[in-house]
């Protein structure tokens, strides 16, 4: 199987129509062992979500924003294994200020560009101790290039964690570790949801040229396993377009 006798380490795992749930379920239906992060009163809903895979999980705390987590979280997965092959960052947050681009205040943007581009570095670092030679690091994004009119400063976040990707490559491809980014096209999640007027993303299937279901996640959950397997063994630095081909024609 394509993740036979690998560990994953997988965030983001709040709903069973995330990408992180379908990429937790994929990987163990390819062999994986999968473990699981979530922090404060989401516990409990990752829990209940996690009782929809195929094979039970462990759960580990992890706010990305709080050091203390991410200095021990090697420690506190030693308890469970004694590796990790792989990482699926799925992590993105911006106050509502953050969705008024002239209006919005540091303390927002900052919250935005901490949690949604700053962690891919924190949390590969944390995760580091664990991993050899052939292991991966996935993120997930919404494509940067360009200035969406209604993305505001999560979209410089999301450029943010782009280039972050860029030289998180650079500097992990010496231990014979992969950095790469999937970028989704727009998938109706919790996260999205929170986006003001998300709702005008709906069309995006009649732009793509392969069409595109904003209710289904699994073509780029596929990607990221794929991603996260030895079969991209050279692949790094890069971002993987999952979004019915949107980003070739635009609108």
């Amino acid at each position: 199987m394509l993740l036979n006798n690998k560990t994953l380490l997988i965030t983001g795992v709040l709903t069973d129509s995330s990408i992180a749930f379908h990429v937790a379920r994929l990987a163990q239906e390819q062999g994986a062992k999968v473990i699981l992060t979530s922090f404060g009163r989401t516990t409990r809903i990752t829990s209940a979500i996690a009782r929809r895979l195929p094979e039970p999980v462990e759960i580990v705390e992890l706010d990305v924003s709080n050091k203390e987590h991410l200095d021990t979280l090697a420690d506190r997965l030693r308890e469970h294994t004694d590796k990790v092959d792989g990482v699926l960052h799925s992590i993105g947050f911006a106050p509502q200020g953050a969705f008024h681009f002239m209006d919005a205040e540091w303390e927002d943007v900052s919250t935005a560009v901490h949690i949604s581009a700053y962690s891919l570095k924190a949390l590969a670092k944390a995760a580091l101790p664990l991993m050899d030679r052939g292991g991966s690091i996935v993120g997930l994004t919404f494509d940067a290039t360009f200035a969406w009119p209604i993305y505001d400063w999560m979209g410089v976040a999301k450029s943010a964690f782009e280039s972050t990707n860029r030289y998180l490559a650079r500097d992990v491809g010496p231990m014979g570790i992969r950095s790469n980014l999937v970028a989704a096209g727009p998938i109706s999640t919790t996260a999205a949801n929170s986006i003001p007027e998300f709702g005008q993303f709906a069309k995006w299937g009649e732009h793509a040229p392969l069409g595109w279901d904003v209710q289904d996640p699994v073509p780029a959950a596929q990607a990221s396993v794929a991603l996260l397997s030895d079969w991209f063994p050279a692949t790094t630095g890069e971002i993987v377009h999952v979004d019915g081909g949107f980003h070739a024609t635009g609108f």
